[in-house]
């Protein structure tokens, strides 16, 4: 067990009853069942198929069949002795079109799925955009449209009417600054759009229609816990000149406080990052009015830190990060550097927003080549890690930070987006030409963490 101060052992009780324990799982990489049951396509339906976009040319049809088996998962949530489980629901299960007819059979499957949690005595907290904006919306500009604030408000309105009796927590979107940024402005994330023409409108929306869609969780709901979650990264400079000093500020405004500090009430960094100025063009009278928000608590996701420097060669910022196998550091499958002391910082930056009442880390984690060897998977890297960063959460409330809850991602190893089903992440492990499961020992750590 790793021990905090060196003689302080990691355990439950230090963070308190209060303390909101769970994991974290996404709709398009669990369910499968893309065409089933009346689910209409999404953007993400639409990008697998141009397999150039996904390693190995890996489809989501299948995933980890959670659709059919979520009574086999939450079964093993509450084996885990997981008290909250995080899911997200398909817009297009629910609205094939993204607007219009609503699909019953969606809206039956997720009261199943939430029925089904609660009779095992876990806590279900829903995430209502985790990417899979429906492809009809993207035909129409997508996030682009302004028109996507009333697609997204309907939407959400239509959820609480359905699932808020039963629904206690809410999460308005997922990392904004992933999707808005991987799909508008790189391409390499669905819709595949890239460009700053396509990158600033869809901010100012996106920032919209969180707001939208919190106030109408509000007035539907008001006694429902709602908040929303933002990616982050501990942004470090490559060295102390001031070229790279000033190449970290950027990003770290561009990765870090860009939906922040424009769903506070602060505006858009504009004067750090000169390249989002354009954005004024899209802000229209009134709007300032409608981008805030009292969040009842703010979720963070952070999985690793950057080291950024100047580069004259890179368009907009002139920063580049420093490739973390080129700093002879630990990494995960994924390539990102392991340092746990991230976790700390991020939420020490975040506390020092007056308007975060709580703070949850709403996704952690890390992927790893998993191995079943005579039918276990053992992950110790994995166990550090989980161990490592929970000590680093520790660390921060204890001196009196805002930290209030601490999902893992993820349950079952699932499909990781451009990435295919290469990064295993899941406490879980799935062989998934026989969508078996078996628990990893990180899994049996977790388990027995909570139940203390």
């Amino acid at each position: 067990m790793i021990s905090l101060y060196g003689d302080i052992p990691i355990n439950k009780e230090l963070f308190g009853e209060d303390f909101a324990w769970g994991v974290s799982t996404a709709a398009f990489q669990i369910e499968g069942a893309c065409d089933l049951d009346g689910k209409g396509m999404s953007i993400w339906d639409v990008f697998v198929n141009r397999t150039d976009k996904i390693k190995s040319g890996h489809s989501p049809a299948v995933a980890c069949d959670f659709y059919n088996r979520y009574e086999q998962d939450i079964d093993l949530v509450k084996q885990l002795n997981i008290p909250n489980f995080r899911f997200s629901l398909s817009w297009t299960r629910i609205l094939p079109n993204g607007a219009g007819e609503i699909n019953q059979p969606g809206i039956d499957y997720y009261n199943r799925v939430i029925d089904y949690c609660l009779q095992n005595g876990v806590e279900p907290w829903i995430t209502l955009y985790h990417w899979d904006l429906p492809h009809e919306l993207e035909l129409k500009g997508g996030w682009t449209n302004r028109d996507s604030v009333d697609w997204f408000t309907d939407y959400v309105k239509i959820c609480a009417q359905h699932f808020g009796d039963r629904v206690k927590h809410w999460m308005v979107m997922n990392e904004p600054g992933v999707f808005a940024g991987a799909g508008y402005f790189l391409g390499i994330h669905a819709p595949g759009r890239t460009g700053l023409k396509n990158f600033l409108p869809a901010i100012h929306h996106v920032v919209l229609s969180i707001v939208a869609g919190a106030k109408q969780l509000r007035r539907d709901l008001p006694a429902a816990r709602i908040g929303t979650t933002f990616s982050c990264s501990f942004i470090e400079p490559h060295s102390d000149k001031p070229r790279d000093l000033a190449a970290a500020k950027r990003v770290d405004a561009l990765l870090n406080r860009l939906f922040i500090e424009a769903v506070s009430g602060y505006g858009y960094p504009l004067d750090d990052v000169p390249a989002l100025k354009g954005i004024t063009k899209y802000i229209l009278p009134g709007d300032a009015g409608n981008m805030k928000f009292e969040f009842d608590f703010t979720g963070i996701q952070n999985y690793t830190r950057e080291i950024v420097k100047y580069s004259f060669f890179t368009p907009y910022i002139s920063a580049a990060l420093v490739k973390a196998e080129d700093r002879g550091v630990p990494l995960t499958e994924m390539k990102w550097e392991v340092y746990p002391p991230a976790i700390y910082e991020m939420i020490k930056k975040f506390n020092a927003y007056p308007e975060v009442k709580k703070l949850i880390i709403t996704e952690n984690g890390a992927a790893f080549p998993d191995e079943v060897i005579n039918g276990g998977v053992a992950d110790p890297l994995r166990v550090e890690y989980l161990q490592t960063h929970i000590a680093q959460v520790l660390k921060a409330k204890k001196e009196g930070y805002k930290a209030d809850g601490y999902f893992v991602w993820t349950l079952t190893d699932n499909f990781e987006w451009a990435e295919g089903y290469h990064p295993r992440f899941g406490l879980i492990y799935v062989d998934f030409d026989t969508q078996r499961r078996i628990i990893k020992s990180s899994g049996r750590w977790f388990a027995a963490f909570l139940k203390g």
